[in-house]
């Protein structure tokens, strides 16, 4: 996989993208305009590096100001179902199954 771009700090401005939510919505990253935002990308929550990550940042979530997004190429039902069943609820999870274009518009130029 190649990298395109600078690398990525904290602090960057994320140009705006647009991905589904659990209902099937488009949602952009202007939609948090205002909040601090902590995005994480994970390849599914339903693998095991994956989903410990977003249980970490569920619970860090809990006690800080802002939004937590957690971006996965998994399909929004499944999502809804693994935050269900995990009794995850303060991370946002979405979806970029339909065309992967989240990874792709930001910093991947291939792979």
């Amino acid at each position: 996989m190649t990298l395109s771009g600078s690398q990525v700090n904290e602090g960057d401005v994320a140009p705006d993208f647009t991905v589904l939510d659990n209902d099937l919505n488009a949602v952009n990253l202007s939609t948090y305009d205002g909040q601090k935002k902590l995005i994480s990308v994970v390849p599914s929550i339903d693998t095991g590096v994956c989903d410990q990550q977003t249980r970490k940042f569920n619970e860090e979530a809990a006690q800080e100001e802002g939004v937590v997004l957690t971006i996965s190429a998994d399909l929004p039902f499944a999502q809804k179902r693994w935050c269900a069943a995990n009794g995850l609820d303060n991370v946002v999870t979405l979806s970029d199954h339909k065309d992967l274009s989240f990874g792709k518009k930001l910093w991947c130029s291939n792979g």
